[in-house]
C-alpha cells in the first residue's frame, strides 16, 4: 500500500509541474522568448537613405526617327557621254566637288561657231556703223535721201541686235560647258552610284529614271518625334524659353551614348486623327552616331523643377490614402508619412508635401514595419555598412 501511494504522490506532482509549465508558455514574454526576442521591443533591420533637395528635370519621353534636311537626287542637264567618275559609293564629298566629267567636245566645237559668228556680225556692224555716217553726211550736204539714211539706220540697228544676240547664244553654250563637269550641290554622303562611265547620259530622259547618284545631308542631322497634345503647352513654352531646350536621341540596343541636341520646331497643327504634336531637334551629328531614317529613343527636358525634396523611388509606397514613406525618426522608430508625388524618374523621385530635406526613409525593409515600429539600419546588399541610427540599449535584443 505504501509503494502504491507513493507512486500517486509521484504522478500528482508531475502533473502540477507539467500545468505550471504550459501556463508559464501562454504569457507574452514566453512567446516572444521561444521566438528569438522578435517582440514589439526588438528593432527591424532596415536600408535607408537620406532625402535631399536638388534640382528635379522634367523628362518626356518619346519614340522618334532621324531625317536629314537635304538629300539631292543628281542627275545630268544636258545629253552626253560619262567620261569619268570621280567618287565611289559611300563617300563625303564638300559643295562642288568634283563627281562626273562628260564629253565636251560637242560643245567646244559649237562654242567656236558661236564666236566666228560674234566676229562676223561685228564687223558687219563697224560696216554699217560707217555706211550710215557717209549717208548723214551725203544727206547734210543735199547729195543723198533721206530713204539712204533711213535704210543705214536699219542695216547698223540690225547689226548691233545680231552681236546682242551671238552674245547670248556664246554664254548659253558656255553654260552647257559647265554642264560636263557634274559637283557635288551640298555637303554630304553618296550613296549608290547608279551610272559609270561610258554610258549615255539623257537630260529629259534621266529627269525621270533614277539619277546618277544621291547626296544626303549627315551633319547637321534633325529629329522628328511625335506627342501626345496635352503636352502641346509644355512644348510651346520650351520653344518660346531664351535658353534652348535639350533634347538626346538614344539608338536602341547600341553602345553608344545618347546624342545631344535642341529643340527647333514645333509643328503648326495637331494631327487629329492621332491627337499628336510634331516636334523636331536638331542635331550637329559630329562622331555620325545618327543616319537618316534610324528609329531613336527621344528624351526632352522641357522644364526643370527647382529645389524640391528628392527620394529613393524605392522609398515610396502604395496605400489607400495614396503614396506614403516610413520616416526614421531621432528614437529609432519610424513615422508613416503620407506624401505629394510631383515627379518620378527611374530611381529618383522628386515630393513636394510630407518629407523634409535630411530626414532618412526607410527603402527597403518596409513590409515589417508599421507606425511607431523601433528599427535598427544595416547596410544595403554590396555597399559598406552606414552610420547606425543610435538605438535605446532596452530595444536591442
Amino acid at each position: 500500500m505504501k509503494r502504491s501511494g507513493l507512486i500517486i504522490g509521484v504522478i500528482v506532482l508531475g502533473l502540477a509541474a507539467g500545468g505550471a509549465w504550459y501556463l508559464h508558455s501562454r504569457t507574452p514574454e514566453a512567446a516572444r522568448s521561444a521566438r528569438g526576442g522578435r517582440g514589439e521591443g526588438a528593432a527591424v533591420a532596415v536600408v535607408s537613405a537620406a532625402a535631399i533637395q536638388a534640382d528635379f528635370p522634367v523628362r518626356k519621353h518619346a519614340i522618334g526617327f532621324v531625317e536629314t534636311p537635304a538629300s539631292v537626287l543628281v542627275r545630268s542637264r544636258i545629253d552626253s557621254q560619262i567620261m569619268a567618275q570621280h567618287v565611289t559609293d559611300g563617300q563625303f564629298v564638300k559643295a562642288g566637288d568634283l563627281l562626273f566629267t562628260l564629253d565636251d567636245r560637242d560643245i567646244k566645237a559649237q562654242i567656236a561657231k558661236d564666236e566666228a559668228m560674234l566676229a562676223r556680225d561685228e564687223a558687219t556692224h563697224t560696216r554699217n556703223l560707217a555706211d550710215l555716217d557717209r549717208y548723214r553726211q551725203l544727206f547734210a550736204r543735199n547729195a543723198g535721201t533721206q530713204a539712204q539714211v533711213d535704210q543705214a539706220t536699219a542695216d547698223e540697228r540690225s547689226s548691233a541686235a545680231s552681236i546682242q544676240g551671238d552674245h547670248a547664244t556664246l554664254d548659253a553654250d558656255r553654260l552647257k560647258l559647265g554642264y560636263t563637269r557634274i559637283t557635288a550641290p551640298i555637303d554630304g554622303r553618296i550613296g549608290t552610284v547608279q551610272v559609270t562611265p561610258g554610258n549615255l547620259v539623257n537630260a529629259s530622259a534621266n529627269s525621270n529614271g533614277t539619277g546618277l547618284l544621291t547626296i544626303t545631308q549627315m551633319k547637321p542631322l534633325r529629329v522628328s518625334f511625335a506627342m501626345p497634345e496635352s503636352e502641346l503647352p509644355t512644348l510651346q513654352g520650351a520653344l518660346a524659353a531664351a535658353k534652348p531646350v535639350p533634347v538626346t536621341a538614344r539608338v536602341p540596343n547600341a553602345a553608344r551614348t545618347a546624342a545631344e541636341g535642341k529643340l527647333n520646331f514645333v509643328d503648326s497643327t495637331v494631327d487629329v486623327t492621332s491627337g499628336t504634336i510634331t516636334a523636331k531637334a536638331a542635331f550637329a551629328n559630329d562622331d555620325l552616331s545618327l543616319w537618316p531614317g534610324q528609329y531613336v529613343d527621344v528624351e526632352i527636358i522641357p522644364e526643370t523643377l527647382s529645389g524640391v525634396t528628392v527620394i529613393p523611388t524605392v522609398a515610396v509606397q502604395t496605400g489607400q490614402k495614396g503614396p506614403y514613406a516610413f520616416v526614421i525618426k531621432p528614437d529609432s522608430t519610424v513615422d508613416l508619412r503620407q506624401i505629394k508625388v510631383a515627379l518620378s524618374d527611374g530611381e529618383r523621385t522628386a515630393v513636394t508635401e510630407g518629407i523634409a530635406p535630411g530626414e532618412r526613409v526607410v527603402t527597403d525593409g518596409q513590409m515589417r514595419l508599421k507606425q511607431g515600429t523601433r528599427v535598427r539600419e544595416r547596410a544595403a546588399a554590396g555597399e559598406k555598412p552606414a552610420q547606425a541610427t543610435p538605438v535605446a540599449e532596452g530595444a536591442r535584443s
